[in-house]
Formats: C-alpha cells, sequence, structure tokens
C-alpha cells in the first residue's frame, strides 16, 4: 500500500509538473497557431543567440516581450565572453577568405542577400511589429531599406576605388588605394533593429569586410532571424558564415567589442549618453568609429509656407514611430503669424491619428518600446510645465494594454527651456514662436546634437541661405520636407554630439575602408619631390 501510494504521488507530482510547464510553454505566442508563422523565419521557442558559422549561446537567457500582447514572444540566449571571443576568432578568420573575393563578386552575394530579404519581407516586417512595437507598414518598410540598401552597393561594389593623381615627379604614377578595414563591429539600436545593420553590413562586405553584430537586447529575434536569413546565402554559395556573425547579449559584449583592437570599425548607433562612453573606449586604443546617436531636430516654418505640406509634414515627422525615430521632429519652430493657425491645424490633426494595434491597417500610431519610455513621457510632460509649457494635446497614457501613451503637442516655452534642449525618445512636439530669419536658424543649431533639419518657405534666397555656412549646422538639411524620412542614396548621419558618423550612400562607404597614397617610380631615375637635390 505504501509502495502503491508512492508511485501515485510520484504520478501526481509528475502530472502536475508537466502542466505547469505545458502552461508555461503555451503563454510563449511561437506555440500558439496564430504565431505559426515565426517558425518561417527559423525560430523556435528557445533561439540561440550566437552565430559565426555555427549557433550557440551558452549565456543568459531571456524571455522577449511582444508589444501588442501580454504574453512573451519566444526566448533566445546571450553569448557570454568566452564565446565571443570564439567569435571574434572565427570572424578574423573568415575575412582571410572573403578578403580575397573581387569586389564585384562580393556585390553578387550582397545581391543574393537582397533576394532573400524579398522572399521573407511580409514575415519579416511582422516580426519587427511585433517585438519593436512600430506599425506594421514601417516594419515592412524598414526590411525593404536593407533591400534598397542591397541593390545600391551591389552597383557599389564594380565603382569603389580611389583616383590616379598627377605626380610632379617624372616617370612616376601617384595614385590611391582602397583596402578593407578588416571587421566591422556593428551595435544597432532597438527602433530601427533591421535597416541600421542593412546600411552597415551591405556596405561593409562589397568592401571587403566582415561583420560581427550586437543588436539591441530587446529584439534579439530580429537578429536572429536575419543572420538566419544571411547564413543561408553564405552556405549557398560555400562561405564562412563568420562572414556576417552575431552576439546577442547587453553592455558587457558591447564593453568587449569597444575595446578589442581587433575589431577594426566599430558602428554604434543608440543615445549619446552611451554612444560617448563607446567612443571614449574606441578612441582610447585609436580605434576607427561610426557613431550615429541622438537628435533634437525642428523644422522652422515661415510667413510663406504652404502650410498644406507644413501641417501633414510636422504630424508624419513628429508621431511617426511614436516618436521614437533619431530623426523625429521634437521642435516646430513657427513664425508669429502662423503660429496659431498651425497649432490649431497641427492639434486637429494629432485628434485623428488612429491609435491601436499596429497590425491593424489603418492603425498609424503604435506603442512605445518599453515602460520605462513611459515613465520618460510622463516626466517629460511635468517638466514642461513647471518651466511655462501649456499642454495643447495629449500629455497622458493611454487606458489600454501595452506601452500606450498621448501624441503630445506643447506650446509657450522658451527656446532655450532645458526640456526643449533635452533629447526624449518620445511623441512629444515642443512649438516655439520666432520673429526673425536670423534667430530662428539660431534656435535650430543652438542644441547639442545636429542630425536633421528642415525649413518650409518658398523664398529661394532663404533657401540657399539655410544650406550655406550661415545656415543649418546639421548632417540633414532639408527644404520643404519633414526631418524624417531620409533616402539611402544620400549620406546618412549629423554632427556634434549626434556623432559625425555617415552610413548609406554617398561616399560612406570610404568610413568601411583604409585609404593608402601610392607612388610608383617606374623609371631609372630617382627626383625627389618639391625638386630637393641629395647627391
Amino acid at each position: 500500500m505504501l509502495e502503491q501510494f508512492g508511485i501515485l504521488a510520484f504520478r501526481q507530482k509528475t502530472f502536475t509538473i508537466h502542466c505547469k510547464h505545458t502552461a508555461a510553454m503555451s503563454t510563449l505566442l511561437i506555440n500558439q497557431p496564430k504565431y505559426a508563422w515565426l517558425k518561417e523565419l527559423g525560430l523556435a521557442e528557445d533561439n540561440n543567440g550566437v552565430y559565426h558559422g555555427t549557433w550557440g549561446g551558452q549565456g543568459e537567457v531571456s524571455q522577449i516581450d511582444s508589444r501588442r500582447s501580454k504574453y512573451r514572444l519566444a526566448k533566445a540566449s546571450h553569448a557570454t565572453l568566452s564565446e565571443y571571443e570564439e567569435t571574434v576568432q572565427k570572424s578574423k578568420e573568415a575575412w582571410k577568405v572573403w578578403a580575397d573575393i573581387p569586389a564585384p563578386k562580393r556585390g553578387e552575394i550582397v545581391r543574393q542577400i537582397g533576394d532573400a530579404l524579398r522572399k521573407k519581407i511580409d514575415v519579416l516586417g511582422r516580426l519587427v511589429s511585433l517585438e519593436m512595437g512600430k506599425i506594421y507598414v514601417e516594419g515592412v518598410g524598414e526590411v525593404q531599406e536593407y533591400i534598397d540598401v542591397c541593390d545600391y552597393a551591389v552597383g557599389l561594389s564594380r565603382m569603389i576605388g580611389g583616383p590616379i593623381l598627377p605626380s610632379e615627379r617624372p616617370g612616376h604614377a601617384l595614385l590611391e588605394q582602397w583596402n578593407p578595414v578588416g571587421l566591422v563591429g556593428i551595435i544597432t539600436a532597438f527602433n530601427f533593429p533591421v535597416a541600421v545593420y542593412g546600411w552597415n553590413n551591405a556596405l561593409a562586405l562589397i568592401c571587403g569586410n566582415v561583420c560581427l553584430w550586437k543588436g539591441a537586447p530587446s529584439t534579439p529575434l530580429t537578429s536572429v532571424a536575419v543572420t538566419k536569413i544571411v547564413a543561408e546565402v553564405l552556405e549557398h554559395n560555400s562561405l564562412p558564415g563568420a562572414i556576417c556573425s552575431m552576439t546577442c547579449g547587453g553592455a558587457d559584449v558591447g564593453t568587449a567589442m569597444a575595446k578589442d583592437e581587433r575589431v577594426n570599425l566599430l558602428s554604434f548607433t543608440g543615445s549619446t549618453q552611451v554612444g560617448k562612453s563607446v567612443g571614449m573606449m574606441v578612441q582610447e586604443r585609436f580605434g576607427r568609429q561610426l557613431l550615429e546617436l541622438g537628435g533634437n531636430n525642428a523644422i522652422i516654418v515661415f510667413e510663406d509656407a504652404d502650410l498644406n505640406l507644413v501641417v501633414p509634414s510636422a504630424v508624419f515627422a513628429s508621431v511617426g514611430t511614436a516618436g521614437q525615430r533619431c530623426t523625429t521632429t521634437r521642435r516646430l519652430i513657427l513664425h508669429e503669424s502662423v503660429h496659431d493657425t498651425v497649432v490649431e491645424r497641427i492639434a486637429k490633426a494629432y485628434k485623428q491619428v488612429r491609435i491601436g494595434d499596429p497590425w491593424d491597417a489603418t492603425t498609424m500610431y503604435g506603442p512605445l518600446h518599453t515602460k520605462q519610455a513611459v515613465e520618460q513621457y510622463l516626466a517629460a510632460v511635468e517638466k514642461a510645465k513647471e518651466q511655462g509649457g501649456t499642454v495643447v494635446c495629449g500629455g497622458k497614457v493611454i487606458d489600454r494594454p501595452g506601452n500606450y501613451v498621448e501624441p503630445t503637442i506643447i506650446t509657450g516655452l522658451a527656446h532655450d527651456a532645458p526640456i526643449v534642449h533635452t533629447e526624449t525618445f518620445v511623441p512629444i512636439l515642443y512649438v516655439l514662436k520666432f520673429k526673425e530669419e536670423e534667430e530662428a536658424f539660431g534656435w535650430n543649431n543652438e542644441v547639442k546634437q545636429g542630425l536633421s533639419s528642415s525649413i518650409f518657405t518658398k523664398d529661394m534666397g532663404r533657401v540657399f541661405r539655410w544650406l550655406g555656412p550661415k545656415g543649418s549646422d546639421c548632417g540633414i538639411v532639408n527644404v520643404n520636407i519633414p526631418t524624417s524620412g531620409a533616402e539611402i542614396g544620400g549620406a546618412f548621419g549629423g554632427e556634434k554630439h549626434t556623432g559625425g558618423g555617415r552610413e548609406s550612400g554617398s561616399d560612406s562607404w570610404k568610413q568601411y575602408m583604409r585609404r593608402s597614397t601610392c607612388t610608383i617610380n617606374y623609371s631609372k631615375e630617382l627626383p625627389l619631390a618639391q625638386g630637393i637635390k641629395f647627391e
């Protein structure tokens, strides 16, 4: 009887544990039929967060939040520092193979990566929306941006190179030779978990570099999914997977990358505060860095502006991605003659912004990424009130599941109020009133960041003053369009506390290469430069 009781108790205990385990599994969205499409991206309940040709991840395991549900998505492991070390070693070995491949052939591999992304654009865009929180159409658009950069890089792979320069010495050739830097470390932020990696990855690859990616700790599933797509292309071409390595993790992995002399270029996208720390660590070892940091971006509206352009531009740039773009408009500087009219029209438009489920096709505005962001939003609203601001629209948390807040407009603040000069990564728009062009330009430039800026005017003289040396001091200087929505063909980046880095188009490829000035003597003489005689 005791034996039977013992066996029965054991079976009951086992059954209870099994039931609890099954219940725990069912709360992960990836195990629910509605989210079975996640497995099309190679994702599972447990996901390895390290890749260097093989998958691993022996570090901390985190459960990843869904931004549209109270349940978790799936689990992902972090890299240990020993796994980081192994990944760097494998990456350096892979570079020896990759660097020997001609640039146009490397471009062909990048073309295939772009095509592979095209096949998964819908499901990958849905994952971005689910894990980051941006609306579905923005998630798909972000994947499209990576695809577009791949297309751009393919053409670039047949064009990169330096000039042949006139030599002052007879029988001599003077030229520039551009070579890959080697290993490019890429640290990306939560708000663009695909596109920013794409900007760096596609250009770095055609330049002959290998890449080591650390995505944001809160969006590791996107990092894993993208890496699986890229890895499949490399494997199909019998190339080392470590050409595009990945290590999920937190500050420990990021710090290791910043301090590692084997990382020949570190591209970091994130806050100015963290970027400053990263930059100092890289500079301490005389390393090369590409920093894409904060932006306190302004739109200036003059008395002759077309308000039918101004209103939708300001609304899109301030509300898009729930104010979580580095190019989000945070300051709207209005000429006194149009101030009241523009505020009234934008406030009316704000009230028509469709807030809801990021997957709903009609939704224009989704949740913030974290609860911490909600707290920052509330703190900023209170500070703005304390400093003399008036909340015209919004200012409150929305009572619904998720990190939803009302898009907010605040007027009445001084142009140099502390809160106006603080970049808060939330949907708050500070509206300022000006009289003269000179003061408006000055207000644009007086903040520490220098990413994006725009004016609305029909005065061509003012346009060229804005573009000139006494105009905007930003890396992106627009006219009659918003501060956000940059095209891939131009160099993306900013000045001052934005970091000075440039990614994507124009000559941004030069950041991923090292330049050598080469002089070749093909004569039998040895003339010296500047006519010096040494006989």
